[in-house]
């Protein structure tokens, strides 16, 4: 009687289909790490071995593209056999999916904004390994660039921000005031450029009009499509309104600055949930900034630079109320905040005594 044939082992694909479909796999991570919840558990949340866990993850995942690299872009070598292509893919997809893992160990009840940080890191991660693959995939081995090198260098400054990721919400915190701190400074800086040269596109319409002003007037007001004509400039009445647009958006700097410093100086780590609403207002305040800004550059339309600073005037008021009503004002009769929300009412009520010849055609 013949003996059982043994089941036919299956033939791994050629290694540049393995890379094309592991790219493929990392991209499909991508949405869930977005959108992926914390993992409930009962153990008690370790903060010393999280940040371990995570560290020694990238790590892993830094080393996986290096070696990657190596093997896939070798020359005058051959390319890797199909086995070992297969191993190489799967070694990157576990460190992958073990960097998600340690992320998804992350409780929400340690705070919103720490774990968007880390779930920002996590995702440059994945996408810059996906990048890696796609461009290994794509370039031939005997190419002369080196885009290959270059994405696994995205890889790698990604991996190596993870220990720079602040390690608690009151941290965290203060990294995004800070940002928002230095967003609204470098609008509030463009603007105030943009006024004092009286030239708000900083002579991008007219580069040629002091050359031509004598003999092409007429020629010039078309010139490669852009306008020679009062639409590129401010009317007087124009540069009026513009001067308590500016002084809100002093106050608004003025506003992210002390509730950073009221953070950093009376913030507690266990209360991650006020931090975060603190954040999530204060997040608004320079979209806002810069929708103003947008409308003050001519034509400008009254109406809209008027809508556009109640938007932000409102902001700030929120911003100043959850302030004072949380922890880090532990006197909420503190001065700065009432004299704040007076600057922003005083700018609000200028900007309305210029625009209501508008509002009432």
């Amino acid at each position: 009687m013949a003996s059982a044939a043994a089941p036919a082992v299956p033939t791994p694909a050629p290694p540049l289909e393995q890379l094309r479909h592991l790219a493929g796999g990392l991209r499909l991570l991508l949405p869930g790490v977005r959108v992926g919840e914390a993992q409930e558990t009962t153990k008690e949340f370790s903060r010393e071995t999280f940040w371990r866990r995570l560290n020694e993850a990238a790590v892993r995942v830094s080393r996986e593209a290096t070696t990657l690299t190596e093997v896939f872009s070798r020359l005058p070598l051959p390319p890797p056999s199909s086995q070992e292509a297969q191993r190489l893919c799967e070694q990157v997809h576990a460190a992958i999916t073990a960097i998600i893992a340690v992320y998804y160990s992350l409780p929400k009840d340690q705070g919103i904004t720490l774990r968007k940080l880390v779930r920002s890191a996590t995702l440059d991660i994945v996408d810059g390994m996906a990048q890696l693959v796609e461009v290994l995939y794509n370039t031939p081995a005997q190419s002369p660039e080196n885009n290959d090198l270059i994405s696994c260098n995205n890889v790698w400054v990604a991996c190596q921000q993870v220990p720079q990721i602040p390690r608690d919400n009151k941290a965290a915190a203060l990294l995004m005031l800070t940002k928002n701190v230095d967003l609204v400074k470098d609008a509030h800086e463009e603007m105030e450029r943009a006024v004092e040269e009286s030239d708000p596109y900083h002579g991008l319409l007219n580069d040629d009009e002091e050359d031509n002003s004598d003999n092409h007037g007429d020629e010039q007001d078309h010139v490669l499509g852009c306008p020679n004509n009062q639409d590129s400039y401010w009317s007087e009445k124009d540069q009026e309104l513009i001067i308590p647009c500016l002084a809100l958006v002093r106050a608004s700097k003025a506003c992210l600055k002390k509730i950073r410093i009221s953070v950093a100086e009376n913030g507690k780590k266990d209360q991650v949930a006020q931090l975060d609403d603190i954040v999530d207002i204060s997040e608004e305040i320079s979209p806002s900034v810069d929708d103003l800004a947008l409308s003050i550059y001519p034509p400008m339309c009254h109406l809209t630079v008027r809508m556009s600073a109640a938007k932000l005037v409102s902001v700030l008021k929120k911003a100043l109320e959850i302030t004072k009503a949380s922890h880090v004002t532990p006197q909420p009769e503190d001065s700065w905040i009432p004299l704040l929300i007076n600057a922003v009412d005083h700018c609000m009520d200028r900007i309305k005594e210029l625009t209501q010849n508008e509002l009432e055609l």
